[in-house]
């Protein structure tokens, strides 16, 4: 049998899937509804390869003739070929790597492989890369942002599709055998049609946890592991068996989810705590079972082999517990050391989970045993059966499921995540504003100057007892900001101390918004000073979002790290400072290019001050999944940051609907985490050989188009008249705000139509759904054309810089990746539901010549005679889900006019159903959302 490639493999798959589906839908669906999904298909196919004015008003004519009822289900037809499209290409990706594993063959720019090998090739020594592998922190932070919109069931459903989707692809099977597997996945497609892809209540908050919880229990443990193994092994290829290098555990996970409480008010100090030990009861479920499996592998008996004396020191000082515990001896694995060791484990692990189910039942846990009283703990026991093992020869044992266990505990502990705390500055200067002027005789501290509330603070951080405070007399706002600091003391005495990252301030514009969080931090035990000194047990991360922020972050840092009691508190934590940058904002703010540009400014001054006090920085990377919010490849992102500014460490949440891409099947997460991980090892190598610095011709241009860039986005949105009215009512943004896909509101403030009101997540999520991708491109045109000024000298630095630059080269890469998205002519049918039509027209008109423009000096700059030239899987990959987006985004225009227009209240709530699952299913096929 002839072999077929890849891309071969990849359309039979896509056609197999979509025959499946049409069987379903054919027995399955209303009268019609495969037909008109072909019709829709083909007609909108024929309009991309040639304009068709009369077809197009034909196919309009039909989509305007459907019912609301019909209409949604031609709608969830599309989602789903949308998720069966986006498996196929996943098993294919997988299935390609493991291919190319299997051949022996140096592996893909980004695999483990080919980063050490390189390292390797070019004189790195095992003892400097050793050096760099002990600095290395890699730390995905999820967040439930209000753009995910696959529900957990829908993703349990696809896993299922991808597993029969591999055995069919990878075993031999005999004919009989096939049909079953295709009969398999006609039932899993047929399970998604009667599934309701759109929730039917508001999540809430702790059912955003479970969503997180999913990607750990389902993928992220299987794939920890395996990360780690793939190191090791490249290691080992690179630098032969007797290398002597040691690959510690780096990689650390993050979260938002239960902690994120700027604009959400419904993360409370008891939503924190339950999300907290929700984390904790999943990390010892996981152990639990480990230990247990291990229980029945290692079945050594002491009469063949000689464990190590600490073990045996480990198993006397067990039986005291277990007396003193249970009354009694165990009696059990007398003979079996390490089933004796486990089975002790085991019951310590039972006890510290039942306390915390306990917690979270509300239960009294006080006649719970103890447990273990540290995830310390729990790791000591199994190092010594790892060494013990070695010690009488058997390291092999050691080296499996053991290993794997241990790469968990040192990366999950017993909190899984590092919950982060992020509250609005704001919510802080209320609260100590209070708290002042509740104290007899204290001074108005909102009349202070900047100086003057530093020096308020700092003496109120250093006083052993600052304030009298009788919390019921509080204002409701204050005792909650209160309490969430005294939940933090309370959680890191109860489930450990690294159970809290950052407690991250948004909005900081000043030195003072991070000593009011201090204060607050002081009062709750969690930092000040005593007999012993200062001391300080909280992170604090200020967060900078505007472009006003990015351009004044050094004023407000060195105002942080030249203040002594600020300085003593850090240096009590630890003299670690993590400052976060946000990209949504900011380019909400100013644009693409200014955002980026200042951005990476903000970057090498926040580095620069750090370095010049002797303090370690860590930059934490505020990113979106979309390029209008800092998104884009990971490896690519972490190769653009500014020269010396990736010390070993690197920090970025990852948002929305990137979680279910990334990391809901193991095969993609392991992928992800590795290109991930690559990207921050090469970065990094500033650590262990001089830099090469960057070129100051091209910070100079880039200087240049920034500033014209920022020039033509404000004029468009804040100059232009009507311009957020087209934005309101030329996207389907009245639908996003009533999609059940996040606990957090899309508005911060309801009724008010301004760019301030509006979060940066619905702008990006609105200008996508209507196919502008607006956020992401929008003045890159004007900025490259009037720089090069018809100039071909300035053409060629540009061509230069595109090919020589990571930073600049992962700019254009990303704005193609938008245009290639973006289609005018459906924008254009968006336009047509403004209420002012001419004004809406003239809108457009200029949104069109921009994106011409920014077509034609993106091409010009790259090289290139079409988009994404460079990277055609991933331009076939979005070409393909074109034949099913733009007859869903005109059924989206039709449902919307029909849904604004409806004067019957009743009737109109009928077209509600068609344009949220619209939403949804856009979302699914651009792999887009926020």
């Amino acid at each position: 049998m002839h072999e077929i490639s890849q891309d071969q493999a990849l359309e039979r798959d896509v056609q197999l899937f979509t025959a499946l589906l049409g069987e379903v839908l054919r027995e399955h669906s209303r009268k019609r509804v495969l037909v008109i999904v072909e019709r829709l298909r083909e007609g909108f196919m024929q309009l991309r390869e040639r304009e068709d004015a009369e077809l197009r008003e034909k196919l309009m004519k039909r989509i305007e003739g459907l019912d609301a009822q019909t209409l949604s289900e031609v709608i969830r037809a599309f989602t789903i070929y949308f998720g069966l499209v986006n498996t196929a290409e996943e098993l294919n990706s997988h299935l390609t790597r493991m291919d190319r594993i299997s051949a022996g063959e140096r592996l893909w720019v980004g695999s483990f492989d080919d980063t050490v090998r390189q390292f390797q090739e070019d004189g790195i020594s095992p003892e400097h890369f050793q050096s760099l592998l002990e600095h290395l922190l890699y730390l995905p932070v999820f967040t439930a942002h209000p753009t995910e919109a696959k529900r957990r069931t829908i993703s349990e459903t696809f896993r299922r599709i991808f597993l029969v989707g591999q055995d069919l692809r990878r075993r031999k099977l005999n004919d009989e055998e096939i049909e079953e597997k295709l009969q398999e996945i006609l039932t899993q497609i047929q399970i998604l049609w009667k599934t309701d892809e759109v929730r039917v209540h508001k999540p809430q908050v702790i059912d955003e946890v479970r969503q997180g919880l999913y990607f750990f229990r389902e993928s992220l443990f299987e794939a920890v592991p395996l990360v780690y193994r793939f190191l090791e092994k490249a290691v080992r290829r690179a630098y032969g068996a007797n290398h002597g290098i040691k690959v510690p555990s780096f990689i650390r996970f993050g979260s938002w989810i239960g902690g994120d409480r700027d604009g959400n008010p419904f993360v409370t100090p008891e939503t924190t705590e339950l999300a907290v030990r929700m984390y904790a009861e999943l990390a010892l479920e996981e152990y639990l079972e480990r230990i247990r499996k291990l229980r029945r592998m290692l079945s050594h008996s002491s009469g063949f082999c000689q464990p190590s004396p600490a073990l045996l020191d480990s198993l006397d000082t067990d039986e005291n517990y277990w007396v003193a515990t249970m009354g009694q001896s165990l009696r059990r694995f007398l003979n079996e050391p390490y089933r004796r060791k486990l089975a002790m484990m085991s019951h310590r692990l039972d006890a510290n989970l039942a306390r915390v189910r306990a917690r979270i039942e509300n239960r009294d846990a006080d006649h719970v045993s103890r447990g273990y009283g540290s995830d310390r703990d729990f790791l000591a026991d199994l190092y010594l059966i790892r060494d013990s093992l070695i010690h009488h020869g058997d390291a092999s044992a050691a080296a499996g499921p053991l290993q794997d266990l241990i790469r968990l505990a040192e990366t999950f502990g017993f909190h899984l995540v590092h919950l982060d705390i992020r509250q609005e500055s704001t919510r802080h200067t209320e609260a100590v504003t209070e708290l002042f002027a509740r104290q007899a005789g204290a001074p108005f501290y909102q009349a202070f100057t900047e100086e003057q509330r530093l020096m308020a603070l700092s003496e109120t951080i250093a006083h052993p007892h600052p304030f009298v405070i009788d919390k019921a007399t509080l204002t409701p706002e204050t005792r909650e900001t209160l309490e969430v600091f005294e939940v933090i003391a309370r959680l890191r005495a109860e489930i450990g101390e690294r159970v809290f990252g950052q407690y991250v301030i948004s909005m900081t514009h000043a030195a003072s918004h991070v000593m009011e969080a201090m204060l607050l931090a002081r009062l709750a035990g969690l930092a000040g000073k005593d007999r012993q000194g200062w001391f300080c047990n909280i992170q604090i991360s200020p967060l900078f979002e505007t472009i006003d922020d990015l351009e004044h972050i050094d004023q407000v840092m060195g105002t942080l790290f030249d203040h002594p009691t600020y300085q003593a508190l850090l240096k009590a934590s630890g003299n670690q400072q993590e400052v976060m940058l946000g990209y949504s904002d900011s380019c909400k703010d100013g644009g693409i290019l200014s955002s980026g540009w200042n951005l990476f400014e903000a970057q090498k001054k926040i580095i620069a001050l750090a370095d010049d006090r002797g303090v370690s920085c860590r930059i934490f990377h505020g990113r979106g999944g979309t390029v209008g919010r800092g998104g884009g490849p990971t490896h690519e992102a972490i190769l653009a940051q500014p020269v010396d500014t990736v010390h070993g460490q690197i920090k970025f949440t990852e948002q929305g609907e990137v979680l279910s891409y990334r990391y809901a099947n193991p095969e993609t997460a392991r992928y992800e985490l590795t290109m991930g991980i690559s990207g921050l090892i090469k970065a990094s190598r500033c650590l262990i050989e001089p830099p090469v610095e960057e070129r100051n011709d091209y910070l100079g241009i880039m200087d240049e188009l920034a500033r014209y860039g920022e020039e033509a986005y404000r004029k468009l949105i804040r100059e232009t008249e009507g311009f957020l009215d087209y934005f309101y009512e030329c996207t389907p943004l009245d639908g996003i705000a009533l999609l059940n896909i996040g606990s957090r509101p899309s508005h911060r403030k309801k009724a008010d139509r301004s760019l301030g009101s509006i979060r940066a997540i619905p702008w990006v999520f609105g200008w996508g759904q209507s196919r502008h991708t607006l956020p992401a491109w929008f003045s890159i045109g004007h900025a490259i054309e009037r720089y090069r000024n018809n100039d071909l000298e300035r053409l060629a630095k540009l061509q230069k810089m595109y090919q020589d630059w990571p930073y600049f080269r992962a700019l254009l890469s990303n704005t193609q990746m938008s245009l290639f998205k973006a289609e005018m002519r459906i924008a254009h049918e968006y336009a047509r539901l403004a209420e002012n039509r001419e004004q809406a027209e003239s809108i457009y008109r200029l949104i069109e010549d921009e994106y011409n423009r920014t077509l034609t000096q993106v091409l010009n700059v790259a090289g290139l005679r079409g988009l994404m030239e460079e990277t055609p899987e991933l331009h076939h990959s979005l070409a393909r889900r074109n034949q099913y987006l733009d007859p869903l985004s005109y059924i989206q225009v039709a449902v919307l006019g029909r849904y604004r227009s409806e004067p019957v209240e009743e009737k109109r709530e009928e077209w509600l159903d068609p344009l949220l699952r619209s939403i949804n299913a856009i979302a699914a096929g651009m792999r887009n959302t926020g």
